[in-house]
């Protein structure tokens, strides 16, 4: 069944899109909720009609997507989780995470236009957020288990190990030089 789109619908098309769907999906839910009307002719005529006429108001809103797009120009994200011992989250990460995430650093995107493969373990992920129908932005997210010691310390802690082996080497160097001290004031 071939369908116009009235509004975005993430997974299937943007507004004044002309899609294919099956014929249920169309008659039971797209059109009688007003998302889609049936792609006839004379519906097809007034969609080209209209998008010439909103050329301009189109363009103006291509603009706007663009200048949101580059708010996340360079945003990695990093979200922690809780996670087992396997590596494995409990739940999973998803778009209402990032979208959280991006509100802490004060950059307020509706969840709805984030798309992202739910993460269940920790890893390197990647969200897309649709602004525009040419406009889609890819977020790399990190996954990290919650409460872990910083990278930082366990470097820390092997630069520990590594002069706690180097320790007893210099210590058997400076003793002979010790005992030589050591009979110096007695000889006198």
């Amino acid at each position: 069944m071939e369908l116009i789109l009235k509004e975005d619908i993430i997974g299937l098309g943007y507004k004044n899109d002309i899609v294919n769907v099956k014929s249920g999906y169309g008659r039971n839910y797209l059109i009688p909720t007003g998302k889609a009307v049936i792609a006839s002719a004379s519906a097809k005529k007034v969609l080209a009609e209209n998008l010439k006429q909103q050329a301009h108001k189109l363009a103006a809103i291509k603009q706007a997507a663009e200048e949101k797009a580059k708010q996340l120009e360079g945003v990695a994200l990093e979200i922690a989780a809780k996670v087992s011992a396997s590596g494995v989250t409990y739940g999973s990460v998803g778009a209402a995470a990032v979208a959280e995430a991006l509100a802490k650093q004060g950059i307020e995107i509706d969840r709805k236009i984030i798309t992202m493969r739910d993460a269940k373990a920790v890893g390197d992920y990647e969200a897309t957020v649709h602004f525009h129908k040419e406009v889609e932005v890819k977020v790399p997210v990190k996954v990290v288990a919650e409460n872990t010691p910083a990278p930082v310390a366990e470097e820390e802690e092997k630069a520990e190990e590594t002069a706690a082996v180097e320790t007893p080497e210099a210590q058997e160097e400076e003793t002979p030089a010790a005992e030589e001290a050591e009979e110096a004031p007695a000889a006198e």
